[in-house]
């Protein structure tokens, strides 16, 4: 069985690679999170809260799935 990224690992990639594209500022303006904030999400030195999570997540266009529901 293979295993799955977290949450966490998932956001932190798609984070990522929305910030390749548009770069930190727009995307810590467009969501209203603190580039510092984003920055240490993304380099693994802190966690970010539900909150924020959910402000990335809506950014990015991700959405929680229950398994039953793929």
């Amino acid at each position: 069985m293979t295993k799955r990224p977290s949450i966490v690992d998932q956001l932190r990639y798609e984070l990522r690679q929305a910030i390749e594209k548009d770069n930190q500022d727009v995307v810590a303006k467009a969501t209203r999170v603190n580039q510092s904030v984003l920055s240490r999400f993304i380099n693994d030195d802190r966690g970010i809260s539900l909150e924020t999570a959910d402000k990335l997540c809506r950014y990015l266009g991700l959405v929680l799935k229950h398994k039953s529901a793929e």
